[in-house]
């Protein structure tokens, strides 16, 4: 049998490891997700978090607050497949269970290379951004204008939703791999952006998405009208428990769940969140609206907010009219129209905006401000105007998730490291092992899915988390629903005798199939197959990597051992 190998990465190789694995390219940050589930259910915790670490910068933060598109991905979710794995809750057990508490810190990918590099803003982008580049070798300092770092990993999230020890915990990881954070430094005061051009080869702006988008109806100025992220911020920081006590909560996104969730802990009579798209418009995971059920928040879709009606200067209701379904634009978005006539009132004394942020550039100076709009929201990668000035994360992006921002943020970094260094110096390798079976069988695919332990509704506080952890068995056991993707199995068509005892054990209709031949493209990617019931045609049985659940039962009736199994990974390299 053919040993380990290691080589550069094909489109023919990226092309079957995202139909074999699409929880990892579902990731933004690409996270080896079937990998650290298979150590976790080995009973190797570190090697989990420390694969984790690797891929997303903040494990054990993201076992409590990612937005899990890997889950939306997962193959073991598809109909008939059962449930998808809990990757987001096990990616947190492998924090949990680490054999020490002690900081995990990265070898350096490169030597020092001399050059200097100026972050501005510490939320998730700044940092793994951060923490890429000193690997890579160059001296690093993040500015942060509030006493702490983390964003709106500090400011922005629910302690309910996100302990700040554990944030506080991989901030530290981060630092100890030799970047310096400074806080309480606010940029365009205490230092002009012009002189940190100056004095660094190459400047990050990743200060977030945080001015406050206000709705442009009348009313707005009402006492009593808050931003949501304003109202995050005064909770999270200052600790204030200000609230009305029939709040109305505008918007479909995770802020609104927050603002809804944590007035709710404030002990508001009444919550309710009204949105004018579909429930599924929303940009919130699923477990987010259950818990609006099981806490009694009202969720009203198709519904916008036309006036706030006041007395005395301050909130006393709000006016909405219905709104239904229109066309779609070029892009697909669906379009809604208010329908005339369905005006209705609800009564109200706080009103709380979840209705998005922008970035903002005044701190900037009006000349470099100017030049950094060139870049603007949605512009990726771009040097605005400047050279030596990349923008990063929410900045560049507009606001999105924390995995997105921690994904843009390394992108970020082996961008700016081409820059300063003249040439790409990470690539990506194809790591191909043959071994004998992935310990599955067709069994598994009927465990259901763990659920959370979570504090009972009436326990629940503003300043402790809700969800309670796996216990270790059962995290064990949650990872071993993996189908373990990055292992496959192919027939070896010059050995096969066609005696067809793989087809009479399969356990999906097309995880083996009779073919013609296969289809690929001009670089050699596999596009698909031409199935075929027999006859003259059929000249080979196929896997499709898309479909088998690795039970290895094919391999065990196969009398003449043409069915091989490798593992295969793609792995960061040096070049």
């Amino acid at each position: 049998m053919a040993c380990r190998t290691t080589r550069p990465l094909t489109p023919a190789d990226d092309a079957l490891l995202r139909t074999s694995i699409p929880c990892r390219f579902a990731c933004p940050a690409q996270t080896n997700v079937p990998a650290y589930l298979e150590a976790i259910a080995r009973d190797d915790f570190d090697e989990a978090y420390r694969i984790n670490l690797r891929d997303n910068v903040f494990p054990a933060t993201l076992g409590y607050a990612c937005t899990r598109p890997c889950e939306t991905a997962c193959r073991h979710g598809q109909p008939g497949n059962g449930e998808s794995v809990a990757i987001c809750f096990s990616k947190r057990s492998a924090a949990d269970f680490r054999s020490s508490p002690d900081p995990v810190v990265l070898e350096p990918l490169f030597p020092s290379t001399g050059k200097k590099v100026a972050i501005i803003g510490s939320g998730v982008a700044g940092l793994a951004a951060a923490r890429e580049l000193a690997r890579l070798g160059h001296a690093v300092t993040v500015f942060e204008r509030h006493h702490r770092p983390g964003g709106l990993l500090m400011l922005g999230i629910p302690h309910f939703r996100l302990p700040r020890d554990v944030v506080e915990k991989e901030i530290e990881q981060i630092r100890l791999q030799g970047v310096d954070i400074r806080c309480g430094v606010q940029i365009g005061q205490d230092i002009k952006l012009a002189d940190l051009i100056e004095e660094n080869d190459h400047v990050i702006i990743a200060t977030g998405a945080q001015q406050p988008n206000i709705i442009q109806v009348p009313g707005s100025d009402l006492e009593g009208v808050e931003h949501g992220l304003r109202f995050l911020f005064r909770v999270n920081e200052q600790g204030s428990a200000v609230i009305g006590r029939r709040v109305v909560v505008l918007g479909g996104g995770f802020t609104s769940m927050d603002c809804a969730r944590a007035a709710k802990r404030l002990d508001a009579d009444s919550v309710a969140i009204y949105y004018r798209r579909t429930e599924a418009d929303m940009y919130v995971s699923n477990n987010e609206l259950e818990e609006l059920q099981r806490e009694s928040i009202a969720l009203h879709t198709l519904c916008s907010p036309v006036e706030i009606v006041g007395e005395n200067g301050r909130v006393a209701g709000i006016r909405f009219r219905r709104t239904q379904a229109g066309p779609r634009d070029a892009s697909g978005r669906q379009s809604f129209k208010e329908i005339p006539g369905s005006d209705f009132d609800v009564a109200c004394d706080t009103i709380l905006l979840g209705t998005g942020q922008s970035h903002e550039t005044a701190w900037a100076g009006k000349v470099l401000s100017s030049l950094l709009k060139h870049g603007g929201p949605g512009s990726g990668l771009n040097e605005t105007s400047l050279p030596c000035v990349t923008q990063a994360g929410d900045f560049a992006t507009g606001p999105r998730s924390i995995i997105d921002g921690i994904a843009h943020g390394k992108k970020c970094a082996y961008h700016v490291d081409a820059l300063l260094m003249g040439r790409v110096r990470i690539g990506e390798n194809l790591v191909s092992e043959p071994v004998e079976t992935t310990g599955r069988d067709r069994a598994l695919n009927a465990v259901p899915r763990h659920a959370m332990p979570c504090a009972e509704v009436p326990a629940r506080t503003i300043g402790t988390p809700d969800e309670l952890g796996y216990a270790r068995e059962s995290a064990r056991a949650e990872a071993a629903r993996c189908y373990l993707c990055h292992y496959v199995y192919e027939i070896d068509a010059s050995a096969c005798i066609y005696c067809h005892k793989c087809l009479e054990v399969k356990p999906l209709d097309t995880c083996i199939v009779k073919i013609s031949g296969l289809l690929t493209d001009a670089e050699g990617r596999v596009t698909g197959y031409h199935e075929v019931e027999g006859g003259p045609e059929y000249n080979q049985l196929y896997i499709d990597p898309g479909a088998c659940i690795r039970c290895h039962a094919c391999v065990e009736v196969c009398p003449v051992d043409c069915i091989h199994l490798r593992r295969i990974d793609v792995v960061q390299a040096t070049i």
